[in-house]
């Protein structure tokens, strides 16, 4: 089921909320500029495994309102523990990929993990996120030919082959972001650093990292798994920046078994 909840006045933020008499609940944190709609693969596996799937759209992304103002990890990760009031989650699992990492990082830092039983951390744009050169290409590209910088990002996206079909598909969630909330997360991640929130993170933490990772490199994952206490780092060895699809059987049960 989908709806809106409020998260300030004048901000609606879109959940899908999948099998919610689910015995464990995972809350899903998109990239950027994606939407939960790239966790398709894990809602079609996931609940029908007796869990409770929460994909949440941050604001400016998917189907969420489209602010021109909120684009910094604290008024994100604030938006997030809205939700986890509005949804009153307790003893959840919190699963973030790229920036959505990076939201769930601030996340435990900013509200003390409020809720959150275990973290799981995808190819997260942490403890750092763009370089200043990615970061003005891409801003260049959004601000003059959105549509070539989403298949910029797909081309970059993945180590394995995908179909042109899938690639298209890919470039439409993305297409489905403000330009100004798009812009505004790139600037975000050039700027906003997560050095000094990584300590903060006190529950076993799984890092999913895929080795070929073009867009935020293993190097970053490895630099977490030193940083984060009790934390489990698994390489993904045929995977870029997607293993939620480029391995997903084995995504799929990594997740479960941590999940438990």
């Amino acid at each position: 089921m989908g709806y809106y909840v409020s998260v300030e006045a004048g901000v609606k933020v879109y959940v899908e909320d999948i099998n919610p008499r689910g015995s464990r609940t995972v809350v899903f944190l998109h990239g950027w500029p994606l939407s939960h709609k790239q966790f398709e693969y894990q809602f079609d596996v996931l609940p029908a495994m007796g869990y409770r799937c929460v994909g949440i759209d941050w604001r400016g992304f998917g189907k969420s309102d489209k602010p021109l103002h909120g684009y910094n990890y604290d008024r994100l990760a604030d938006d997030i523990r809205c939700v986890v009031g509005a949804l009153r989650l307790d003893n959840f699992i919190l699963a973030g990929h790229s920036t959505g990492g990076a939201i769930a990082i601030r996340y435990m830092s900013r509200h003390s993990g409020y809720g959150v039983s275990k973290l799981v951390l995808i190819d997260a744009a942490a403890p750092t996120g763009f370089t200043p050169e990615t970061a003005e290409s891409l801003l260049t590209e959004a601000r003059n030919d959105r549509p070539k910088m989403m298949q910029t990002v797909t081309d970059t996206f993945f180590f394995q082959y995908v179909t042109r079909p899938f690639s298209d598909w890919f470039l439409q969630l993305g297409l489905k972001a403000a330009g100004w909330s798009t812009a505004a997360v790139i600037v975000l991640l050039r700027d906003a650093k997560l050095h000094a929130d990584l300590p903060k993170i006190l529950v076993p933490t799984l890092l999913i990292h895929g080795v070929h990772d073009k867009v935020i490199p293993f190097a970053q994952a490895l630099e977490m798994h030193r940083t984060i206490r009790n934390s489990t780092l698994v390489p993904f060895q045929y995977s870029g920046h997607g293993p939620f699809w480029e391995e997903r059987h084995r995504f799929n049960k990594v997740i479960s078994e941590f999940i438990g």
